[in-house]
């Protein structure tokens, strides 16, 4: 904890700050801040700032590599062999479509705030402090597993592109460790340590290396295509190996090819951390629109190829989880060469992936700590290489940390919760901002806040029988509630603003699709996903109660100090600083003026 004077100075000034929790939380749970305070106050609190060297090429390049890398190679041998089947094509357009219209959500935000704390920032400046931390503190939680997990099948794929078939025997088995826990993964600490030194030496040099990296491994996953189609047989994508097995192109029907593409969603978390390159965009009205949606729509179209590719070059029920793509060639001693040749890709691709994700994470946390909801030690930029190094640095070795003990498949079953919440959030957020303005008796929040709800009711209801019952009517009825509900928000409540350079088309219905897919695709989520989420989350919370809601209530009273003359000493006497009231405006959601 940090000790800066006022809530943390003493034992006994921490003790009055307890005594004031309530009263505190109230002021800051919903505190929010401006676009101009991101943008000029919150980001001077990093010190040194981060460079503008980036261009639209260089977001493409990085969301190419951040998605397709740890996508397509980790999660697709799981989700076919166990959830899909061949309609695993379909459940990547599904993830797709989904992700693209966050893409909108996202683009229009990153645009208006060119920040690096991507959603954690766009919601600060909607729903207030608390509803941001606790949905950046579950993103970046979801980083540090999704990358250890694509450390860990780096090892595989890595041993693939030599002509090792045991990768286990590289993995050193602990006993007494409890099952899924107990092999260490040498390799996947050692990668994650050189790829943390690189991104905190240099953003530009990072994506320089990431575009070299993204171009070859463009080449081997168009070459994995090509064989693909060539070798492939069209009857593997209806007949399994195994007769015993379900056959058919949906072997699992509808129900496995939602529930793959909540898993496969997780190879879109890369665009998301594009976004948080947008403080070090040259040209953010231009470069951002094309950088983030261009890449998911051109990694989409990769992503189907590839699992097309896959499912007709061996039987669904013959797919490697681990290794799909490279372990499809092994059993053919003509082809195996071709095996090695995709390992090397993947090995590339994987490389690729890291990278971007470590960035985004990194920057994440930068921009929470600024917020002083975790200690300011995070924020620091470092003068030299304009890097978040504290951040970066840190969360590499609670990467590592993971890495070396978590198996695979159990970091896969604890992915893509967090993403799908951030992208449903964002899209709340930006309904929100569109129609609400603060201080106008015509935009009221009550008829935006009701449609966001009853929305989000609905889509629940419509994940419900998805899952559990399967009424058809019931479908209906949710499906043509949600048409109606938008359709009569659209017509009786307008606009009360209109961004000025770069906007999402047809509001609020993108939004709202991308609200209600996000939320059935969270609906399709197994148990563990959602167990890890409510333990962190409560952890989370019980860390704002005693650290978070304390430190930020003092930055705001240094900073309404500030405002009000000579910088006032924050003595232990806490119930003093209560006298001082936070600039923040905190009764309801404040604008982005220049959104």
């Amino acid at each position: 904890m940090e000790k800066t004077g006022g809530s943390f100075s003493s034992p006994r000034a921490y003790g009055l700050a307890l005594l004031e929790m309530p009263r505190r939380l109230v002021k800051r749970m919903g505190a929010v801040s401006s676009c101009e305070e991101e943008l000029t106050q919150v980001k001077a609190r990093s010190g040194a700032e981060m460079q503008r060297t980036l261009r639209w090429f260089d977001l493409v390049a990085l969301g190419i590599g951040g998605m397709v890398g740890a996508g397509v190679f980790v999660t697709t041998g799981n989700a076919a062999r166990t959830l899909a089947g061949p309609s695993v094509i379909l459940s990547y357009v599904i993830a797709g479509v989904s992700a693209l219209l966050s893409a909108f959500c996202y683009t229009e935000f990153a645009v208006a705030m060119p920040v690096a704390g991507g959603a954690f920032s766009y919601l600060r400046t909607t729903f207030g402090e608390f509803p941001a931390y606790i949905t950046g503190i579950n993103l970046i939680m979801e980083y540090v597993v999704s990358n250890a997990a694509v450390a860990r099948s780096f090892t595989s794929y890595f041993g693939s592109a030599i002509g090792f078939k045991n990768v286990d025997k590289w993995r050193f088995r602990v006993h007494g460790l409890p099952d899924g826990f107990n092999e260490l993964d040498l390799i996947a600490v050692a990668l994650i340590i050189v790829l943390t030194i690189c991104i905190c030496y240099s953003t530009k040099e990072s994506s320089a290396v990431n575009m070299v990296f993204t171009v070859l491994h463009l080449g081997f996953i168009l070459f994995i295509i090509v064989i693909g189609f060539a070798k492939g047989e069209v009857k593997n994508l209806r007949e399994p190996a195994n007769p015993v097995n379900p056959g058919g192109f949906a072997p699992y029907g509808a129900d496995g090819v939602f529930n793959a593409a909540a898993i496969v969603y997780f190879s879109y978390i890369g665009y998301d951390a594009v976004s948080t390159m947008a403080e070090e965009v040259k040209y953010h009205a231009t470069d951002i629109p094309i950088g983030v949606s261009g890449s998911v729509i051109i990694v989409t179209v990769l992503y189907c190829l590839m699992a097309t590719a896959m499912c007709t070059l061996v039987p669904y029920d013959m797919i490697n989880k681990d290794a799909p793509f490279s372990m499809a060639f092994n059993d053919d001693p003509r082809w195996r060469w071709v095996s090695n040749v995709v390992g090397a890709g993947a090995s590339l691709g994987i490389l690729t992936s890291l990278m971007v994700a470590m960035l985004g994470q990194a920057r994440y946390m930068c921009v929470i700590g600024r917020s002083h909801v975790i200690p300011h030690w995070f924020a620091k930029v470092n003068s030299k290489t304009g890097t978040p190094l504290n951040a970066s640095i840190s969360l590499g070795i609670c990467t590592a940390a993971i890495g070396l003990f978590t198996d695979l498949a159990i970091l896969i079953d604890l992915i893509s919760i967090g993403t799908l919440f951030v992208f449903y959030m964002v899209a709340n957020a930006l309904i929100y901002k569109r129609y609400v303005v603060s201080g106008k008796t015509r935009s009221r929040p009550w008829p935006t806040l009701g449609f966001l709800l009853s929305l989000s009711s609905i889509a629940i209801g419509f994940a419900f029988l998805w899952q559990f019952r399967r009424v058809p009517l019931g479908l209906a009825l949710c499906g043509l509630a949600a048409i109606v509900l938008t359709y009569v928000f659209s017509v009786l409540v307008p606009q009360a603003r209109q961004p000025r350079e770069w906007g999402v088309p047809c509001m609020p219905w993108i939004a709202a699709a991308s609200i209600f897919l996000n939320v059935f695709l969270l609906g399709s989520l197994g148990k563990r996903s959602y167990l890890r989420f409510a333990i962190f989350s409560v952890v989370a919370i019980v860390f704002y109660l005693v650290y978070s809601v304390h430190a930020s209530y003092d930055a705001e009273c240094r900073a309404a100090s500030a405002a009000l003359g000579p910088p006032a000493a924050l003595d232990d006497h806490i119930i003093e600083l209560s006298t001082v009231r936070p600039t923040s405006k905190i009764s309801e959601p404040a604008q982005i003026a220049d959104f």
